[in-house]
């Protein structure tokens, strides 16, 4: 007997009998979406939401770029299902800004000129974020540390760290 072919109304049933509705905290707010369960989180965050800053990367976990804080640590979104983040506030790099203001890490970013074409940046500055909060005055080591697992393959990393120590001295690059 021959094979069937599946159908696009056959995929199309067996997608929804995988979707579930999932409440989540994003930047503050709550957001409800009917997702497939296999989904990555940050699948569901560029696909779902909309909220496209997260970016795709190497999807294994090895370059940072898909970057998101997860009760203020840094995660890898691609690592994560959707369905493993409810009950969490997560922050993308739409979620920095404060009152409609650049939050000052990113000023530092763009007072230095420490992106270049910036599809990095965003996991760099929730990363460097995250490290902020734990440690207002970090030093060169620690914020080289917590920025190793993001890689960028525009710049040699100076700006970047240069950045970070701005935004760390309140305005003072150290």
């Amino acid at each position: 007997m021959p094979k069937r072919k599946k159908d696009a109304k056959t995929d199309s049933v067996q997608r929804e009998l995988t979707k579930r509705l999932l409440r989540l905290k994003v930047n503050g707010e709550i957001k409800e979406v009917a997702t497939e369960t296999s989904k990555t989180l940050l699948e569901v965050l560029r696909e779902d939401l909309g909220l496209t800053g997260t970016k795709h990367g190497c999807e294994l976990g090895e370059c940072g770029t898909c970057a998101v804080l997860l009760d203020g640590e840094p995660v890898l979104s691609c690592l994560l299902l959707g369905v493993e983040s409810e009950d969490v506030e997560i922050t993308t790099v739409e979620g920095l800004m404060e009152e409609g203001r650049p939050y000052p890490l990113q000023r530092a970013f763009a007072d230095l000129g420490a992106a270049q074409c910036g599809y990095c940046i965003p996991g760099i500055l929730l990363t460097a974020k995250a490290l902020l909060d734990k440690n207002p005055h970090p030093s060169r080591d620690e914020i080289r540390e917590a920025l190793s697992g993001n890689l960028c393959r525009c710049t040699g990393y100076t700006k970047i760290l240069q950045a970070v120590e701005l935004a760390a001295g309140g305005g003072q690059a150290r």
